[in-house]
């Protein structure tokens, strides 16, 4: 059941309700060191969810270079991903790694479990969950670490503002 509107008709089906807020903003502040989404929220994001299930070796390298702070690239963090999974058939023995980094790096909590166990259980909803908490940081996964600093995106999360309203006055 919807609200009626000032109007007493209902808002289009097809269309959400307008808010005054982006789609992606967040109201609900997070307390400190949660992740900003849950591991099983996968398909919030349902492009990145469909990349990391077939490939999960392109969002593996996208995280590792971002975490890495470009010192190692896309590429060849998505190789040895690929390379471990291959040889070891078990990549979650090296991914595991990175979501410990980022977790340090944010001061998040080791949860729901430990990290390893996560990764070993979850793989695919732990690369996701990395993921969205990089991209809800504010950084633009696609364009990796120099092009984040290129832009400026260096993982400060921008809160949209409204515009400076001037007071009214009555002139005569």
């Amino acid at each position: 059941m919807s609200l009626p509107t000032s109007q007493g008709a209902q808002p289009p089906y097809n269309q959400p309700a307008a808010t005054g807020f982006p789609a992606a903003y967040n109201p609900k502040p997070l307390a400190e060191g949660e992740w900003s989404t849950g591991l099983f929220d996968c398909f919030s994001n349902f492009k990145n969810c469909c990349i990391t299930f077939w490939c999960p070796c392109i969002t593996f390298g996208q995280i590792a270079e971002i975490v890495d702070k470009g010192s190692t690239s896309c590429g060849a963090s998505g190789a040895l991903y690929t390379l471990v999974s291959c040889l070891l058939g078990c990549a979650c023995i090296y991914s595991c790694f990175y979501r410990s980094k980022m977790r340090k790096q944010y001061m998040l909590k080791e949860s729901p479990c430990w990290d390893c166990l996560v990764h070993c259980c979850c793989e695919t909803c732990a690369l996701c969950q990395e993921y969205r908490e990089l991209e809800n940081r504010g950084f633009d996964m696609t364009i990796g670490w120099e092009g984040n600093l290129e832009r400026g995106n260096l993982g400060v999360v921008k809160v949209p503002t409204a515009p400076a309203v001037e007071p009214m006055t009555r002139e005569k």
